[in-house]
Parts: structure tokens; C-alpha cells; sequence
């Protein structure tokens, strides 16, 4: 699909309050074969989601240990995971301390994920990942692991409020450029 055939489709999804402020754009190197051109994100003019720009909005982590000293990672824990902790340490760890632990091991979890949907993302062609989220069921692009076809989700109409409010805690879980697209989707809301 040529890029203006894709960029008119994924505008056409956008949400309302967002058309005009969330923008698709692409540059190609005509005369470089090696160079596939860069696709972005801009919001209000200002570009947000692009891999190979060092002045970009949103934080992206080199490391584990980055994401798990992150104070902005928000890990909820249930009462199973605690109860998993509480077995394997046959109940001589206090009560403070298996919190700490089951923590500790859930936000290693999502530091590796976090840490996997990112380089995936950097690899990862913006036309290919667009032109799937065109043809797959908004339920499954919310679901995935992908850091674009999450971001294509939260901008698109088809997700109403009361889905967007729902989705409170899984998004702490979800890498921070994400998050902002979530924030910006709330805030219309």
C-alpha cells in the first residue's frame, strides 16, 4: 500500500478529539537504496515517536536495571503472587518482606518484556506494523505486546471512554511512550 493510501486509512481511525493534533509522518531517501525513510508520530507539530531521534519526548530504557529503579513503573501485586512467595519461602520471610520480593520478581518480568517490545520496535518497519493493525481486530491490537499497534489502538475511535478508563492498571505495565499516548487519550476523554 503506497504511504499516502496508508496514512489517509490511519487517520480516518483517529479519534475525533485527536484529528489535527495526532499526525503520521514519513520521510524516504529517493536515491539510497539501503534506506527504507523514517516514519513518525508527531502530536501538536512535535515529533514523539521516533527511534533514531536523540531529542525524542519520551524515555526509552537501555537497560533492565533502568526500567526496575524507574519510580514512575507503577507494579500492582495480587494476593496470588504474594501466596506463590509465601510457599516457595515455606513462611520464614515476614509479611513487609514478601511484598518487596514478589515485587521484585514481577517488575523483572515486565522490565524484560518492556525491554523486548522496545527493541522490536526499533527493528520494526512502521508501513508493515500500520498496515496489520488495519487488518486485525482492535481488541487484538490493544492486547499485543507491540509498543505501534498499542499507540494505533489508544488514538483510534473505535475505543470509546468507558474501555479508556478501564484500562487504568494494565497501562502502568506498558512501556512509557505508551503511557503518553494513553494520557493524551484520557485527556480528551
Amino acid at each position: 500500500m503506497a504511504w499516502s493510501k496508508l496514512k489517509q486509512n490511519l487517520e480516518s481511525f483517529l479519534c475525533p478529539a485527536l484529528y489535527g493534533r495526532v499526525e503520521y509522518r514519513a520521510t524516504s531517501y529517493r536515491y539510497l537504496l539501503d534506506k527504507s525513510g523514517i516514519c513518525y508520530i508527531a502530536v501538536d507539530k512535535k515529533n514523539v515517536l521516533n527511534m533514531s531521534d536523540p531529542t525524542n519526548v519520551i524515555r526509552w530504557y537501555q537497560t533492565e536495571l533502568e526500567i526496575k529503579n524507574d519510580s514512575d513503573i507503577q507494579v500492582p501485586i495480587n494476593n496470588e503472587e504474594l501466596e506463590a512467595v509465601r510457599i516457595e519461602t515455606k513462611g520464614a520471610v515476614p509479611e513487609e518482606r514478601l511484598k518487596v520480593i514478589a515485587r521484585g520478581r514481577k517488575i523483572a518480568v515486565v522490565a524484560k518484556e518492556l525491554l523486548s517490545a522496545q527493541s522490536s520496535l526499533s527493528k520494526s518497519n512502521f508501513i508493515v506494523a500500520a498496515t496489520r493493525f488495519l487488518s486485525t481486530p482492535i481488541e487484538e491490537s490493544i492486547e499485543s505486546n507491540d509498543i505501534l499497534l498499542n499507540i494505533l489502538a489508544l488514538v483510534d475511535r473505535r475505543v470509546g471512554k468507558k474501555r479508556i478508563l478501564n484500562m487504568a492498571e494494565k497501562m502502568k505495565l506498558k512501556h512509557p511512550a505508551v503511557q503518553y499516548f494513553y494520557e493524551l487519550r484520557l485527556s480528551t476523554v
